[in-house]
């Protein structure tokens, strides 16, 4: 395998990195083609990719906040700018941090509606997106369009499980359009992973930045209660019937008679009748 094979190779282990385990991805990546140093660099289309539509959280040089990466307040030049702190900057997808953060004020018709949207999103996102969140919203190409992201993830390596909640919407006029996207690993003693894209389309009351977030409030409520149902239906329904309920014999074990059967006898070291 030449190097552009491997490049392309591991490229798809990029893109497929579950959240929160892009670093061990690579990791491995490095491990696997140490032969071959050049695979690292060729790997930056595909992170960039990667961080872009992840919605990538990072911060910027002596801010606390965390900002958004995102195919949709990428500028001209590459750089990336956050509407909330009027600020573009450069990002390094490889180490995955910001640098030289410069001024950017957000002007256009629709600035004034992206600042009230960020002012009535930060109560949303507070109250349900309590971990490794953020939100913001950008100006299209189209002056009657705004794009609207709200991201959150919750890593819990120790409990061998990772998960992120992603939202992307349009607004155009009265009319909310877009996509939830869950995606959650979960690999104790195996692989398991979710991966949903909940399509959205709905009518709004009107268009203040109130109505908004009411719609995407709504519309985030239900599909966690769609999400949550569909969870006990399989608990109940498919996982259960994964696990026989009776031994072969068709009888249940009698725990406390243990020592009378013949697999609990040579266990404790006795002998069964023949």
């Amino acid at each position: 395998m030449d190097t552009q094979e491997k490049i392309e190779t591991t490229s798809a282990f990029v893109l497929d990195a579950p959240p929160g385990e892009l670093t061990e991805v690579l990791e491995d990546i490095k491990n696997l083609t140490y032969d071959t140093p050049s695979v690292l660099p060729g790997l930056t289309p595909a992170l960039t990719q990667y961080n872009e539509s992840q919605l990538t959280l990072t911060k910027l040089p002596g801010s606390s906040e965390s900002v958004i990466v995102s195919s949709f307040n990428k500028l001209p030049d590459g750089r990336y700018f956050d509407p909330a702190s009027s600020t573009s900057f450069d990002f390094d997808h490889q180490s995955r941090k910001a640098s030289n953060p410069q001024s950017h004020v957000l002007e256009g018709e629709n600035a004034e509606l992206i600042k009230n949207l960020l002012r009535d999103l930060a109560p949303h996102v507070a109250e349900h997106y309590p971990t490794a969140a953020a939100f913001s919203a950008y100006p299209t190409p189209s002056s009657d369009e705004v794009t609207i992201v709200i991201t959150g993830s919750k890593y819990s390596p120790s409990n061998f499980w990772n998960g992120r909640w992603r939202s992307i919407y349009t607004l155009s006029s009265n009319t909310l359009t877009g996509s939830i996207l869950v995606d959650v690993h979960y690999y104790e003693d195996g692989n398991v992973r979710l991966q949903t894209n909940k399509k959205v389309d709905e009518e709004l009351g009107g268009s203040s930045s109130r109505e908004v977030v009411k719609a995407i409030a709504g519309v985030e409520k239900r599909y966690q209660e769609e999400l949550n149902r569909a969870f006990l239906g399989l608990s109940e329904g498919a996982f259960k019937g994964l696990r026989r309920q009776l031994p072969v014999t068709r009888q249940k074990v009698e725990w406390e008679k243990i020592s009378g059967y013949r697999v609990g006898q040579d266990i404790g070291g006795g002998s069964s009748r023949r």
